[in-house]
């Protein structure tokens, strides 16, 4: 593959059962990166989610890892991040949104806008990253499409610019119409494609051509200009009709995502932004995954390039320590399979063998200067339970276990000050049962939770908390860094414990989605 192959790359979000997985999986398949999708509801036929590659994810159906995949599409190089579906893994898809210059958000027809595609809208909001809207399962009845761009308008602040338009809902589909070429893509439950000039298409109703007709009229009086400057500002989204199930007009949204994505963008370090052109390689890593083949151990840093050029072999220093290594050992992904990366561009992903070395939000440089590419904030965690081993004897397995777990930041670890027992703090409990299953498949390691009835998690960042200013509402534990955090049981712990002590400031972590 040329070095200079255009890069676009992007990550899909969605509320969990939206259609990202089948959605991606349809891309893959277009793009040759498959030869045949597997459903995530296809468990009779043994056949899975290509993305899916944790046993555990196989059996519930979701999404639980970032895992990356690349394809050649109409000579474009596409990287996609799939983001973990489950809402307790928010965290986990806000550091992948950090590597992506695009995201594809997808919407169920059917339910509209909901609460997990609007957290992660807002993170997207937030870095600036444009959005191509997809409304998926458009074979079902679902909301009427003018209610739906009002509800992305009014719920999500930003103008919509439909690209092409459904010709009717559920049992009543006949097409969509591309608005800017005036085609016709035929429904065809057989799923050949089969696309028609608007004009010469025989088989629409003389009411449907009428309603059709009004309602693109509709649009265009009434609709936003389209510019690529909005588009990449993220102040408008492009909206494609389709249903990824059927495989229908996915096709004609990758034509067009190719065309409107965002190409990999300069990125701020250090207080200045760094062009993609500079000659100093630089990148960071964003995720960190343990034991992506369980036979061998071993622990990936997943890099996302931001400038220069990667070459395997070469030189690097890690921005935080100082430390030069070579970086010798390096992958891109198709989900659990891997294959030895020679060179890399702006925009790539680069899967990095780890010794240990890496941590999430680590930057690393070729030239002299230093640079630290932008800090990634944490979830606050919401449920806390004390962890121990079953069987003591198994205490190095389970040290190894936590730790690497930990370090790939899906939970987090806080130790009693004194006795130093181990305390979990997790988004959800879905992170729970994914950190037991792994431990007893990957470590060996049978656990035991002790859930905790505190729901809070507040970093001092001023004053010192001594121990006659806690009780069994507020608990005080370090983090992974050492740093005091108060447990609180609920907000009025929490009120009660600030009113009491003004001189003690406190930071959830994270403000941003507050």
């Amino acid at each position: 593959m040329s070095t200079e192959t255009p890069r676009r790359t992007f990550a899909i979000i969605s509320h969990p059962d939206a259609g990202k997985t089948t959605l991606t999986e349809k891309v893959l398949l277009l793009g040759g990166g498959i030869r045949s999708a597997g459903t995530v509801k296809a468990k009779k036929s043994g056949k899975f989610a290509t993305s899916d590659w944790m046993d555990i994810e196989k059996q519930r159906g979701i999404s639980v890892t970032s895992s990356v995949m690349q394809l050649l599409y109409d000579d474009i190089q596409i990287n996609i991040l799939d983001t973990p579906g489950h809402q307790d893994f928010s965290e986990d898809t806000y550091r992948t949104l950090t590597a992506v210059d695009t995201a594809v958000m997808v919407i169920d027809c059917v339910k509209g806008i909901e609460a997990q595609t609007l957290k992660l809208f807002k993170v997207c909001r937030m870095r600036g990253i444009p959005i191509l809207t997809f409304i998926n399962k458009l074979d079902r009845e679902g909301k009427e499409p003018l209610d739906l761009l009002a509800e992305i308008e009014e719920t999500l602040e930003m103008e919509t610019f439909p690209m092409n338009w459904p010709i009717g809902m559920g049992k009543r589909l006949k097409g969509i119409y591309s608005i800017p070429d005036e085609t016709v893509e035929i429904y065809d439950e057989s799923h050949d494609r089969q696309i028609i000039p608007y004009k010469q298409d025989t088989s629409l109703e003389d009411y449907e051509r009428e309603t059709l007709e009004e309602e693109i009229s509709l649009l265009e009086e009434a609709g936003n200009d389209f510019t690529m400057e909005k588009v990449h500002n993220g102040s408008l989204t492009p909206v494609f009709f389709g249903s990824a199930l059927s495989n229908f007009g996915v096709q004609s949204f990758l034509d067009q995502f190719v065309k409107y994505a965002a190409e990999p963008q300069p990125r701020k370090a250090s207080g200045e932004l760094v062009a993609t052109t500079s000659k100093d390689f630089s990148g960071f890593i964003f995720k960190i995954q343990a034991n992506m083949n369980p036979n061998h151990r071993d622990r990936i840093a997943f890099l996302r390039v931001c400038s220069g050029h990667f070459e395997r072999g070469m030189e690097v220093t890690l921005s935080r320590s100082g430390k030069k290594m070579k970086l010798n050992q390096s992958h891109s992904f198709f989900a659990s399979h891997t294959e030895t990366v020679e060179k890399a561009m702006p925009g790539d992903i680069v899967g990095l063998y780890d010794s240990g070395n890496f941590k999430v939000g680590d930057t690393i440089v070729s030239g002299n200067e230093r640079i630290q590419y932008e800090e990634m904030p944490q979830f606050p965690p919401e449920k806390f339970a004390k962890v121990t081993a079953k069987n003591a004897m198994k205490h190095k397995q389970y040290h190894k276990g936590i730790e690497q777990l930990v370090q790939e930041g899906t939970i987090q670890l806080y130790k009693t000050p004194y006795f130093e027992d181990y305390i979990i703090g997790a988004v959800g409990e879905l992170q729970f049962q994914v950190f037991e299953y792994r431990m007893k498949h990957e470590y060996k390691v049978d656990i035991e939770f002790h859930h905790m009835t505190h729901e809070l998690a507040r970093w001092i960042t001023k004053g010192k908390v001594t121990e006659d200013m806690t009780d069994s509402r507020k608990m005080l534990v370090n983090d992974q860094q050492g740093r005091q955090v108060l447990l609180f049981q609920n907000e009025f712990a929490l009120r009660w414990f600030q009113d009491k002590q003004p001189d003690i400031e406190l930071s959830s972590g994270w403000e941003i989605l507050e």
